[in-house]
């Protein structure tokens, strides 16, 4: 028997896997299984939610990114082999907290955040 999906006035309802409360669709940034810039094992974000597989939602927030790192909510979620990278998640929810990289890889200051 197919399960139900529950919707309501706001539409389809999820699950964030950080705080685990239940939020309309929309609210939630869609996650997947893919990989990062150097081809490695990753949750990369989908907020277009078109991505083929698995997917995850979280609140587009720094706490609950953190619950579910801290949870390995991720990787459960997207019934992963071995861990995943959620750098490319923490980067696209606050770019101007990752420090900037040159062409040789060494991180520099990041000007955008006072000392």
């Amino acid at each position: 028997m197919a399960r139900l999906e529950e919707t309501t006035q706001n539409g389809p309802v999820r699950t964030c896997v950080g705080c685990r409360k239940r939020a309309a669709k929309r609210e939630l940034l869609r996650v997947t299984a893919g990989s990062d810039r150097n081809g490695q094992p990753a949750v990369v974000p989908d907020p277009t939610a078109t991505a083929p597989g698995r997917g995850a939602h979280v609140h587009p927030t720094r706490e609950c990114y953190e619950l579910a790192v801290r949870r390995k909510a991720f990787t459960r979620a997207l019934r992963a082999e071995g861990g995943l990278s959620s750098a490319p998640v923490e980067e696209y929810l606050d770019p101007r907290q990752t420090p900037t990289t040159v062409a040789d890889g060494q991180p520099t200051r990041n000007w955008s955040k006072s000392s």
